[in-house]
């Protein structure tokens, strides 16, 4: 396995990729990135400082989402009654949850809350459109920075719309430079989404590339809590009680959006329960224990990883799982099985662990709308170029 640049962990060092990060100064600069995802279990909180190429990770926190707010964010993702005061209340709710996990995280890390230069918040995913060029975020960036009393960077994904791009994913610029090494390797990021990064070798020359390649937790997630009433299968044991149905596979596997070509992004608007149960009819509407549901959905989020890989990553010799995703076991061996060629593991190996990275690639997306470095991989979005990305809120000056 190759080795990497350093990366500082609080007090345990980790390895790091080929790419340095751009600026060095005497002083700290500290940035915390605040990451919800489609899996709409709550807000990760990680704080790194930038100051040198070799950055170092201060504290994480993460603030679940109360049940009806996380109720009330899935409604939103489809069309419903009074979407935009509903959208409008959730925003304040979500602000309001952001800045407990920043309080937490200051709280655990003993930073000094004047050391921290921004907080970078994404945002909750309720719409993904890039064919009509826009994608919409619940935030409420200013109410965020009034809360806290820190600047705030939002609305990241804006500008590479704008651009022609799809917005997404944006991890991959972080992961390039978190991760890439003269071994050619692949980061997986199973949120509620599963998303690729290629990074081949450094010395070939060769582009990042990434794409989202289909749902990762999400389905899982959705059709246990309906059936079970749980939030998600714990290590993936319910699935492995049931045994995959082939006709249901095939036909999940059968949507077009797998067969596209990158760049491709995607989230809830194509892949949501009401898509299952319409493929689940079409396989003549025969009794099928929930539990062979599940099992089929897992193999689902790992085939069509697992196939991505091998169709556009062929000569990967590493693939890294992070997300929610990289904890289920049972997701990881299927993997694993189906890419017996390639290690797989998770971005632990690597220094990051797996829950982090998103929220330390939304830190680095700060850092980088404060320090002017583009922050946008075009040859992974389609943009027609580098674009800066975010927008700043100022906190109220005292």
């Amino acid at each position: 396995m190759a080795e990497g640049r350093a990366f500082y962990c609080l007090t345990k060092t980790f390895s790091l990729g080929h790419s340095p990060f751009a600026m060095t100064t005497s002083e700290s600069f500290i940035c915390i990135g605040i990451m919800s995802g489609t899996s709409l279990d709550g807000a990760d909180a990680v704080a790194a400082d930038f100051s040198s190429p070799v950055p170092v990770i201060r504290g994480r926190a993460h603030e679940p989402f109360s049940p009806e707010l996380r109720a009330e964010l899935l409604s939103l993702c489809a069309p419903g009654e009074n979407e935009i005061e509903r959208s409008g209340a959730a925003s304040v709710k979500l602000a309001q949850c952001y800045a407990k996990a920043v309080e937490s995280l200051l709280a655990s890390s003993r930073i000094p809350r004047e050391e921290i230069r921004a907080v970078g918040a994404h945002g909750q995913t309720i719409r993904h459109c890039p064919d009509q060029h826009f994608s919409i975020q619940l935030n409420y960036p200013a109410l965020l920075a009034e809360l806290t009393g820190i600047d705030v960077v939002a609305d990241f994904r804006s500008a590479d719309l704008a651009a022609g791009g799809q917005g997404a994913p944006l991890v991959p610029a972080f992961h390039a430079r978190a991760f890439r090494s003269d071994t050619f390797r692949v980061i997986a990021n199973i949120g509620g989404i599963a998303n690729l990064t290629i990074l081949p070798p450094v010395s070939s020359g060769a582009p990042v590339a990434g794409f989202d390649c289909g749902p990762g937790n999400m389905l899982m997630d959705a059709w246990c809590f309906q059936r079970t009433g749980r939030f998600y299968d714990e290590d993936g044991a319910w699935a492995r009680s049931g045994l995959p149905q082939p006709d249901l596979l095939a036909s999940l596997l059968s949507d077009p959006y797998f067969s596209l070509p990158p760049p491709k992004s995607t989230g809830r608007e194509r892949f949501s329960l009401s898509w299952l149960k319409s493929h689940i009819a079409e396989c003549g509407n025969r009794l099928m224990r929930t539990r062979d549901v599940q099992a089929t959905l897992l193999r689902l989020t790992s085939q069509s990883l697992a196939e991505a890989v091998i169709r556009y990553a062929p000569a990967a010799e590493e693939v890294y799982l992070c997300g929610g995703g990289a904890l289920n076991p049972a997701l990881r061996e299927d993997i694993a099985r189906l890419l017996p060629t390639q290690h797989v593991g998770t971005t632990s190996e690597l220094g990051i662990p797996p829950m982090d990275v998103e929220g330390l690639a939304f830190a680095w997306l700060t850092y980088a709308r404060l320090a002017g470095i583009p922050g946008n991989c075009p040859d992974v979005t389609g943009a027609a170029g580098s674009r800066v990305l975010g927008s700043i809120y100022p906190a109220p000056r005292k």
